[in-house]
């Protein structure tokens, strides 16, 4: 691998949850010489371990990972910061002559390798806090005034989505649609670099009967525990992690909801789930790429090569 081919590609490595990325992705690193950017949206945090599968210290110290364990489990990420992240970390590895891996599942987050995904508005916090007084009927009439010629695709029943296009609308001074054509212009975050995307994959049957033995395997190495130590660090100001799969469960049985017997069923079920929309997602969203079988995988031809 020549040193312009590192410093212009990005790989990317995804697929399912459970589907065994982490062992692949460190097994590539470890023979190209690269290091890894996680693209998972809950890595991020500090604290949230077991139920996440973050790499132990063992793989870690196999092959340097970045933007795992950046923030507290309180202070939200979004993706805007991930970008900037990734763009930091991205220049350092080839400005230090390695190749970079990026490897998750997120679905978000992995599409800031291939085309925009925020629209770079920034929304002052008086703005903020003067939306977020409104009820939903008077973010929304206020929302209709600013957009005299509709309000495009937003989800009038969704406050959270009202209040959201009501706060860049009042921050930008434009309406939606005129926000729309900025954000179809602005070029892909990376789009300096080429990127070349592999999905893994696994029969459905296979890939159950992983995450079952993935949610045992975390309930015994402790992840009620976990879930209670987070809880007391206030996991629940923060929305978006509370209700990740493993975890929203788990504080629903520290609060009398589920049984023991129940617990691992759940997560297998909402697990499940979760890597039926992953795959949609996967197939309906992401460019043109590689997909290759994650039990016969092979390290050297693992992005087609």
């Amino acid at each position: 691998m020549t040193r312009k081919a590192i410093g212009d590609t990005i790989y990317v490595l995804t697929g399912p949850t459970a589907a065994g990325k982490t062992e692949l992705a460190l097994r590539w690193a470890e023979v190209r010489n690269a290091e890894i950017v996680s693209c998972d949206s809950l890595l991020f945090y500090r604290g949230m371990d077991i139920g996440t599968a973050k790499p132990s210290a063992g793989e870690r110290a196999r092959v340097p990972h970045h933007l795992i364990d950046v923030v507290e489990v309180t202070d939200p990420m979004d993706v805007t910061r991930y970008v900037a992240g990734a763009k930091a970390v991205i220049a350092d590895i080839v400005a230090r002559g390695r190749a970079v891996l990026v490897t998750g599942g997120s679905g978000f987050y992995l599409k800031a390798f291939f085309s925009p995904v925020a629209d770079g508005v920034d929304v002052p916090g008086e703005v903020r806090r003067r939306v977020e007084k409104l009820s939903l009927a008077e973010a929304l009439a206020e929302l209709r005034q600013c957009n005299p010629n509709g309000i495009e695709n937003v989800d009038t029943n969704n406050p959270r989505r009202v209040a959201r296009a009501l706060e860049r609308c009042l921050a930008s001074g434009r309406t939606l649609r005129e926000l729309a054509g900025d954000f179809a212009r602005q070029p892909a975050p990376f789009a300096d670099r080429r990127v070349v995307l592999t999905r893994l994959e696994r029969p459905a049957a296979e890939l159950n009967t992983r995450i079952e033995a993935r949610v045992a395997g975390m309930l015994r190495a402790g992840l009620v525990d976990e879930v209670r130590g987070l809880r007391a660090a206030g996991l629940e100001k923060n929305p978006s992690a509370a209700r990740a799969i493993g975890y929203r469960e788990v504080l629903a049985r520290l609060d009398g909801k589920l049984d023991d017997t129940g617990l691992a069923a759940e997560i297998v079920k909402n697990t499940r789930a979760l890597v039926k929309k992953q795959r949609t997602w996967f197939r309906t969203q992401l460019p043109a790429h590689h997909v290759t079988e994650a039990s016969g995988a092979e390290v050297d031809r693992l992005f087609g090569g």
